[in-house]
């Protein structure tokens, strides 16, 4: 995956199948299926691929939990389908990960017990393992750091964990083809319309500073939060579609739940559910549902939010987290349907929606990254069921991800690259696979395989979405940030004013995650 490549593409192109804008979890899988069907797709991000809230997930590949709790029976089964689609199509990415319920009344146990045992049933052959009703001996044994006052009990279950930016980055890897072109850091500024008809559209490549203009037979908006924001540009007086919610993650160094089980705390003070989840070699802790005015491209965790989930997480856990503790903090936000009524966003429903205005814009709204695939699917067909393309067949339920491979060892960090990686790990010397932290793994070879492959073009890249080192351990990951950004001057060939920019514009960023 080269952007001088796409550039020439987009130069030789006249008119294009598809135009997709937005490089998140649908963008790209919309991309993926537009590229396996044969259409010509460009896709244009104005950032960088992953940069909005698909990467900034609980990490999760899921059916919904939740979702079965408020009666989303439909959303549900669709998801649950779909896990075991990802998990079958991306081996290396997508793992089984247990999780534990631990209960402190003598209804919890049953009651969660034949809960999950619907959701088994819901999931049929895609399952990734029967849940199960056990002990009190037995949830000290799977979670020793497990609030033991009062225990009674608790349930097992099983759903998928992965890693978000590494999936979306391989989605745009498996979308590359002679007849696709992707950028990132491309900013559209209009759509072109032919009697009120959109043919087209206009965007600056921030990179080059330079402008195009396009054509295409379709414009799909895959834009999330800011879809709204596209829409406009079509309907300017449209009302509210689009409600964000956020939500806030904080990481904790392992000690604090010791297993390789995650918790579900199913009740917690305000009736939402809450995560801690193990992921490499930290706990992922979340997450919030905090109704928000304007979306923003950087969302920052608001206090209360770190300290509901500290309270949260506290009563199930024997060493209690503080502040000072958090290695991390992160936002994101869901784009949620509006809606006028006085529901709360964590009772608004997750399922996606695919809207078409009178001059043809195609926009995706709602969804999660469970049932990306899906959303795909339904966007593509839709843009065929309003005469805008040539009838073909998805093809992406059985389509092998890019880097497949069976039995990866997931305490690897090297497992995201999958079949690649003994090439990622032949980039260079024998030192240029050392980790340049002792914290997470960060090499030379993966700065230099992100850069050529994957195109990486920022310190933020590289350190948040080609590697996860912000999401892990900021402070850490501020530390080391000069030596990578070095290492990129010398891939990119960019001089020591390159290099300043670069740290400057991070160490700004990292504040976010930081408290």
């Amino acid at each position: 995956m080269n952007r001088n490549d796409s550039i020439i593409k987009l130069n030789k192109v006249l008119e294009w199948d598809i135009v997709i804008i937005g490089g998140g979890a649908s963008g790209l899988g919309i991309a993926v299926d537009a590229s396996k069907r044969g259409y010509k797709t460009l896709l244009l991000e104005k950032n960088d691929f992953g940069k909005g809230t698909s990467s900034r997930s609980t990490k999760l590949i899921h059916g919904g939990v939740r979702y079965l709790q408020n009666g989303d029976i439909t959303l549900v089964i669709e998801s649950l389908k779909e896990r075991g689609i990802l998990k079958r199509n991306a081996p290396h990415l997508v793992q089984d990960l247990s999780f534990v319920i631990p209960t402190y009344d003598w209804w919890a146990s049953p009651f969660y017990g034949i809960g999950m045992k619907i959701y088994d049933m819901m999931a049929g052959k895609l399952g990734l393992g029967k849940s199960v009703i056990i002990s009190k001996g037995e949830t000290e044994k799977l979670i020793p750091n497990v609030n033991k006052k009062g225990l009674r009990g608790g349930v097992i279950y099983h759903d998928g964990q992965f890693d978000d930016s590494r999936m979306a980055i391989t989605l745009a890897l498996s979308a590359n083809s002679k007849k696709t072109a992707l950028l990132n850091y491309c900013n559209v500024d209009g759509l072109i319309k032919n009697n009120n008809e959109i043919i087209g559209l206009s965007f600056t490549d921030s990179i080059n500073e330079k402008k195009y203009q396009v054509k295409s037979k379709v414009v799909i908006n895959a834009t999330g939060v800011f879809a709204e924001e596209i829409i406009r540009m079509d309907q300017p007086k449209i009302e509210k579609m689009i409600q964000p919610s956020q939500g806030v993650h904080i990481v904790l160094e392992k000690k604090f739940l010791k297993s390789e089980h995650a918790i579900l705390i199913p009740q917690t003070s305000d009736g939402r559910v809450l995560f801690a989840v193990p992921w490499k070699n930290y706990v992922v802790v979340g997450t919030t549902d905090t109704q928000i005015k304007n979306a923003s491209e950087e969302p920052k965790p608001l206090k209360e939010e770190i300290d509901f989930i500290l309270n949260n997480a506290s009563k199930y856990m024997t060493i209690k987290p503080n502040k000072s503790d958090i290695k991390s903090v992160f936002a994101g936000l869901r784009p949620l349907a509006a809606t006028n009524d006085k529901k709360s966003t964590k009772e608004v429903s997750r399922s996606h929606k695919i809207d078409i205005s009178p001059s043809g814009l195609i926009s995706v709204l709602g969804g999660k990254w469970t049932t990306y695939r899906k959303i795909s699917e339904d966007a593509i067909d839709t843009a065929i069921s309003i005469n805008k393309l040539k009838k073909k067949k998805c093809k992406t339920e059985k389509t092998k991800l890019f880097g497949y491979k069976k039995k990866v060892d997931f305490s690897d960090p090297m497992h995201v690259y999958g079949s690649l990686k003994k090439i990622v790990k032949s980039l260079g010397g024998i030192d240029d696979n050392n980790s340049l932290s002792t914290k997470f793994y960060i090499s030379n070879n993966i700065i230099e395989w992100s850069i050529i492959h994957e195109m990486a073009l920022t310190l933020e890249d590289i350190l948040a979405r080609r590697t996860r080192c912000v999401f892990l351990d900021s402070n850490e990951s501020k530390l080391i940030a000069p030596e990578v950004a070095k290492k990129m001057a010398d891939v990119l060939e960019k001089d020591q004013e390159w290099i300043d920019t670069e740290l400057k514009k991070f160490n700004k960023l990292i504040k976010n995650y930081t408290v």
